[in-house]
């Protein structure tokens, strides 16, 4: 198994380019979008990153206890989500068979909880915020070969990264290691 490392920050005017490399997904095609986003995901994760402590931090000198209270309830929920997710077999097999299901639930668990501390616009702000703009840019940004390339090196196990490991926690993984199973299966028979 190979050891995590953080992905290189990529040079700025790669992340934020000309409208040259920015194109509306398919939403008819769910498959082709969800692949082009994580693709991203994996490939700008550490600028991803840089996006989110920039945010986290502006909301987090305005308002230190919401967000105090907004990180500490979405980490007891996620750790809790992937506890039961190793643990029970039926939330597991729920788990691998609706992935992005799962993800919603953990957010609106999450939210509900959130909404009772009476954090709410915080957790919308410090969270929200730097997801949505993770999301938006991962789905507008078309690839490039070097994207497509460190994606498949993650895929097929050689590099692993911490966007690759949560991914993968998440159940986002197992249909891309499957695809890349079955091409190399097929190139080994031919």
């Amino acid at each position: 198994m190979a050891k995590v490392e953080l992905t290189p920050l990529r040079p700025w005017d790669d992340f934020f380019p000309g409208s040259e490399r920015v194109a509306k997904p398919d939403f008819k095609d769910l498959a082709k979008w969800n692949n082009r986003v994580i693709s991203n995901l994996l490939y700008y994760q550490t600028n991803y990153l840089v996006l989110a402590v920039v945010v986290f931090l502006i909301v987090g000198f305005l308002n230190p206890v919401g967000m105090f209270t907004a990180m500490a309830v979405v980490s007891a929920v996620f750790m809790g989500s992937l506890w039961a997710g190793e643990n029970k077999a039926v939330i597991n097999n729920f788990k691998r068979q609706n992935p992005t299901a799962f993800v919603i639930i953990i957010m609106v668990a999450s939210y509900m909880l959130i909404t009772l501390l009476g954090s709410v616009m915080v957790f919308m702000t410090a969270v929200t915020l730097p997801l949505a703009l993770i999301f938006a840019h991962a789905s507008f940004r078309l690839r490039n070969m070097k994207n497509k390339l460190e994606n498949r090196i993650e895929c097929a196990g050689l590099k692993r990264s911490p966007m690759g490991i949560l991914l993968e926690a998440l159940g986002q993984q197992e249909e891309n290691l499957l695809k890349i199973q079955t091409f190399l299966e097929g190139k080994l028979k031919e």
